[in-house]
């Protein structure tokens, strides 16, 4: 992702109706795990570094660009400049890899799932998330810098290549898939990372927030979560 972007995205984040849940799904995901060493792989601003730090992880951000990765350190995280497909650390060294929307942004997908099979212990955990469903692409998805969008088979293979067992898989932002998939076929370029009128902003979490309580998780949505563990 650019650094334009990047510096767009660490200025909207903690009010962003997007950002601010996919926190708490962050959240949901590693509540009641016994807190450990934690990567959280292309960080950019270290928004979901901060979750697992306030839940007591020990949390480093390994973000891949400057950008990025000067944010998450002026906000006092532990940061690492590196590249997802060659991480700097020990095999078996960690309990927990989070890699929010990063996948999609690598061409060599499938190295960077063999290197977080490699760093995790046996019995730890990697939280993926990954824009879904390649015919809502758009200029937005060239705008940030997207290699591909996923399907739940394509990501599911992905990761079975890398060595993971499935332990479940999730649709995200399926009420709004409509909304979302006519905006971006109406719209003539650009990413969607844009402030939002307050009013908007907070319908659209009332939206997305409602989500959490319907059963709507195996229709199809924008964006696919999956908890994974190490098949040794």
């Amino acid at each position: 992702m650019e650094g334009t972007e990047v510096r767009k995205l660490a200025a909207l984040e903690d009010a962003h109706w997007w950002y601010r849940e996919r926190r708490h799904l962050l959240a949901k995901a590693i509540s009641g795990m016994p807190p450990g060493r934690a990567l959280d792989v292309g960080a950019a601003g270290g928004g979901n570094t901060r979750v697992l730090r306030r839940h007591g992880w020990e949390a480093v951000a390994l973000e891949y660009g400057a950008e990025g990765a000067e944010v998450a350190h002026g906000r006092g995280l532990a940061t690492v400049r590196a590249d997802a497909t060659s991480l700097p650390l020990a095999d078996d060294s960690l309990d927990l890899v989070v890699a929010f929307d990063v996948l999609e942004h690598l061409v060599a997908d499938d190295a960077a799932v063999r290197e977080v099979h490699r760093v995790l212990r046996p019995g730890g955990t990697y939280l993926v998330a990954v824009p879904a469903d390649p015919r809502l692409w758009s200029s937005h998805d060239e705008a940030v810098d997207h290699v591909r969008r996923y399907t739940r088979t394509t990501l599911l293979g992905l990761l079975e290549r890398g060595g993971f067992e499935i332990v479940d898989a999730m649709s995200w932002n399926v009420l709004l898939r409509p909304v979302v998939a006519l905006r971006r076929r109406m719209r003539n370029g650009g990413s969607d990372l844009e402030d939002l009128h307050p009013v908007v902003n907070l319908g659209l979490r009332g939206i997305i927030t409602a989500e959490r309580y319907l059963p709507v998780k195996q229709l199809p949505g924008v964006s696919l979560f999956v908890r994974a563990q190490p098949r040794r």
